[in-house]
Order: structure tokens, then C-alpha cells, then sequence
């Protein structure tokens, strides 16, 4: 089995063609707004309409809610209609127990807070706008994330 097949047992088009979309998308958000597209904030300006503290009651939280819900409507419904189109069919999948996707996520959501923005935020809208903390910040993540899948790789069954 050659190294591509390997890496890509389903093909590697449909990956080609998933980050020309997403690149399109924010470039596309840019353009014709001005506005960057990450997802951290959406949760946090969200959170703006039933926290009062004053973090989450941020002019730009608070101005900024309705149009990042949009988008992230956006977002799932492009999922859904890719999914339905192209999919081929479901596929099952074994989920973590329910403890183990909470505390996960409560890392995830800390670590975006923490680092300013999301992977997607960095990844795809601070690198491609060449930010520095952008970069330095996907490298801690992708440096973070080769270490634990090793870890996670060696000690558990």
C-alpha cells in the first residue's frame, strides 16, 4: 500500500475540495464584510443574550451577536446539506462517554479563551491575515495535539 492510500484510504479530493470551500467562505465573509469569521466568539457573544456579567455584555459581543449566529448557521446547514449530498450513506461511529466529552470540551473552550480564539479562528482567518499570534498560536495547538495523539497512542489500549 503506497503512502497516499494510506493517509487517505477514502481519497484525497473530497479534503482538496472541503479546504478550497472553507477558504472561499471566510474569504468570501471578508470581502464583503470586513468581518472575521472564528467561532469562539460566536459562542461568547451567544452567551451575551442571558449572562449579564460584563464580559459577556461587551459592545462587541453584544453588537456583533446577530450576524455571528447567522453565520454559524451558515455553517451547520452547510454541514447538513454536504453531508446529505455527498456522504454516500451514514456512518456510525463509537461516541466517548458523555464525562469525557464534557471535560474535553470545558479544555477546549478554556484554551480558546485563553489563546485569544479558536483553531478555526487562528488556523484559517489570523494565518491567512498573517498575524503573528495567529501563527505562533497553531503551532502551540498542532505542537499540543502531535504530542497528546502520540501519548494517547502509547498508553491506552
Amino acid at each position: 500500500m503506497n503512502l497516499t492510500n494510506s493517509l487517505f484510504p477514502l481519497g484525497w479530493q473530497h479534503y482538496l475540495l472541503g479546504g478550497l470551500s472553507i477558504g472561499a467562505g471566510v474569504a468570501l465573509l471578508f470581502v464583503t464584510t470586513g468581518r472575521i469569521g472564528g467561532i469562539s466568539t460566536v459562542f461568547s457573544s451567544t452567551w451575551s443574550f442571558v449572562v449579564r456579567r460584563p464580559f459577556f455584555q461587551q459592545a462587541r459581543l453584544v453588537d456583533s451577536r446577530g450576524w455571528r449566529l447567522v453565520y454559524t448557521a451558515g455553517l451547520v446547514a452547510g454541514a447538513l446539506v454536504w453531508w446529505l449530498l455527498f456522504s454516500g450513506g451514514a456512518r456510525l461511529t463509537t461516541a466517548l462517554p458523555a464525562w469525557q466529552l464534557l471535560v474535553g470540551g470545558l479544555f477546549v473552550g478554556y484554551g480558546a479563551r485563553l489563546g485569544n480564539g479558536c483553531t478555526s479562528g487562528h488556523g484559517i482567518c489570523g494565518m491567512s491575515s498573517l498575524k503573528l499570534p495567529s501563527f505562533l498560536a497553531v503551532l502551540t495547538f498542532m505542537s499540543t495535539a502531535f504530542l497528546t495523539a502520540n501519548l494517547a497512542a502509547r498508553w491506552l489500549p
